[in-house]
C-alpha cells in the first residue's frame, strides 16, 4: 500500500435525530466513547447554558448578534430554530475533521440533518430515533426535571411534527431498551464504515500494488 490514508475508509457525517427526550444524546455519547475515529460536532448556540455544561465542550454559546453574523458570513455547514434557541454548526469543524481522516458524529434536529445531507450528500448517513410511546417520551421529559410543565408540552407538541420527517432518514432505532438502541446503533456506524464508496480507495489501491513490478517480483519470487 502507498500510505495509511489509502487504507482507511473515506471520512462521514454520521446525523443522529430524534425528538427531544427519545434519547440521541445518551446514544451519541457513548458512541463517541466507543470510537476513536468520531469527533463530536459542537454546535453553536443562542440558548442559555444549562446546569453543569461547558462552553466548547457541551456547546459554542455565543448571543444572538455573533450567530447572525455566522450566518451572514455563511460559516455554517447548517443551521436552525429550534425551541425558540438557534443552533448550527460551522462548516470550518467538519473541513477539519475530514483532513484528519476522522467521521464526525451530529446529534442535531431534522432540520440540521436536513442541511447536511443536501450539502454532503455522499458523506452523510442519517439516523433517527423513535421513543417506543409518546406516553414514554413524555415520562422521560418529566422524569429529567430541567424544563417546566409549559415547556414540556411545548416539545412534545414539537414532537408530533418532528416525527413526521422520519422518511428523510436512511435508518430507524427505536429506543425502548437503552442497551438493544445502542447496539443498533452501533451496528449501522460500523456498517457504514465498510460501504463500498467509503472503503473504494483501499480497493484501488490493492489493484494498483498488484500493477506494480514489485508485486511481480514477488509472484515471480513465488515460482
Amino acid at each position: 500500500m502507498s500510505s495509511d490514508a489509502a487504507l482507511s475508509p473515506k471520512p462521514m457525517l454520521f446525523v443522529v435525530s430524534s425528538p427531544s427526550g427519545a434519547g440521541k444524546t445518551t446514544l451519541t455519547r457513548r458512541l463517541m466513547d466507543d470510537f476513536d475515529s468520531l469527533s463530536f460536532s459542537i454546535s453553536y448556540t443562542t440558548r442559555p447554558c444549562r446546569g453543569d455544561e461547558k462552553d466548547g465542550q457541551d456547546y459554542h454559546f455565543v448571543d444572538d448578534d455573533t450567530f447572525g453574523r455566522m450566518v451572514t458570513e455563511d460559516r455554517f455547514a447548517e443551521h436552525a430554530s429550534v425551541h425558540g434557541n438557534r443552533y448550527g454548526t460551522a462548516d470550518a469543524q467538519i473541513r477539519e475533521a475530514f483532513a484528519a481522516g476522522r467521521d464526525v458524529l451530529f446529534d442535531i434536529d431534522y432540520q440540521g440533518g436536513r442541511q447536511l445531507k443536501a450539502k454532503y450528500p455522499a458523506e452523510a448517513v442519517m439516523v433517527f430515533v423513535l421513543p417506543p410511546t409518546m406516553e414514554a417520551l413524555a415520562g422521560r421529559l418529566r422524569n429529567r426535571a430541567t424544563d417546566a410543565e409549559d415547556t414540556i408540552r411545548r416539545r412534545l407538541a414539537k414532537a408530533v411534527d418532528e416525527l413526521g420527517h422520519y422518511h428523510a432518514y436512511e435508518f430507524l432505532v427505536v429506543n425502548d431498551d437503552l442497551e438493544a438502541a445502542y447496539d443498533q446503533l452501533r451496528a449501522i456506524y460500523l456498517a457504514a464504515t465498510c460501504r463500498w464508496d467509503r472503503r473504494s480507495p483501499m480497493a484501488e489501491a490493492l489493484i494498483r500494488e498488484a500493477g506494480t513490478a514489485a508485486f511481480s517480483l514477488q509472484l515471480d519470487a513465488k515460482d
